[in-house]
Parts: structure tokens; sequence; C-alpha cells
């Protein structure tokens, strides 16, 4: 059995002049990472392997998220090639993950992400919210396997504010 954990970075700040992928998030960003944290906790189960998308917006958003949450940061890892938007690679790292992880917790970007929770989950969604979650279950020993699994739940950031 194996649940992945889905999650969208937070809103994001276009207020500096940098590159994409060095965007930090903006204030609603950083609350609506934490909102998501605090309700995560009573959501999750142990939590096997963390991967991160390199870009600033993910891992801020990681961090805050995973400040409330007890997952040892040892398991925690920057994953350059989820800082993608059509999903292919995304896809890869998933189906390449050790199949000793039984839950896997991704943080990245859209369009890749809702791509993915309507290739292998179990509900159309129809656009994953900044600093959303899409939790799904699937019903194999191995990553390389999954198809389309079951949604356990959704959580939006508006649904907390």
């Amino acid at each position: 059995m194996k649940t992945l954990y889905i999650i969208r970075h937070a809103k994001s700040s276009w207020e500096y002049d940098v590159e994409d992928r060095n965007r930090p998030l903006n204030e609603r960003g950083v609350n609506d990472a934490g909102l998501i944290g605090k309700k995560l906790i009573s959501l999750i189960n142990p939590v096997d392997q963390v991967l991160c998308s390199d870009a600033k917006r993910t891992q801020m958003t990681a961090d805050i998220v995973l400040s409330h949450l007890t997952i040892d940061r040892s398991v925690f890892s920057l994953e350059p090639k989820l800082y993608d938007f059509d999903g292919h690679q995304v896809i890869e790292v998933i189906k390449s993950c050790s199949n000793q992880v039984s839950s896997l917790m991704i943080f990245g970007h859209n369009h890749a992400l809702t791509s993915i929770v309507n290739m292998f989950g179990s509900e159309i969604i129809y656009n994953l919210p900044t600093a959303g979650v899409v939790a799904i279950h699937f019903d194999v020993e191995e990553w390389q396997n999954i198809s389309v699994g079951k949604n356990l739940f959704t959580l939006f950031p508006k649904e907390l504010r």
C-alpha cells in the first residue's frame, strides 16, 4: 500500500525582480502554509519521505508545513526534477521512489500537480490551489505500478481561513 501527499507551494510574491526559481512566498502564502500545516497534523499518517522542488517558494512552503508536523527532517530532500510544470518529471520521481517508502509527500508546482492529481486520483480537481493538498492511496506494493488510486482527502487554504 502506498500513500502520496501532493502539496502545491503557497502563494508566491511577484514583488521582487528575481528569477522564477527564486521567488519567495508573499504574506498570504506564509499564512496559508501555516494553516495547512496545523490542519495536516490530524489528517496524515507517518510520512517516510518528503521531496521538495528546489524553488524558493516550495522550500519555504515545505519548511512552514513541516514545522507543524512530527516528520523527521532526515527524510526531507530537495529534488530539482520537481521544478516541473507539465508533470512528466514529477511522475518519474514518484514512480522511481524506493519501495521501502510507504508514504511520500511532495511539494511542487502547477500545472504539473493538477494534472497528476487528476491522472492518479479518484476525483476531478479543476485546479489545485496554492498551498492545496491532495492525498491519494494506491493499492500496490511498488511505486512504479501506481495508476488510479483513491483520494483520501483534499485540503485547501480557503476552507481554513
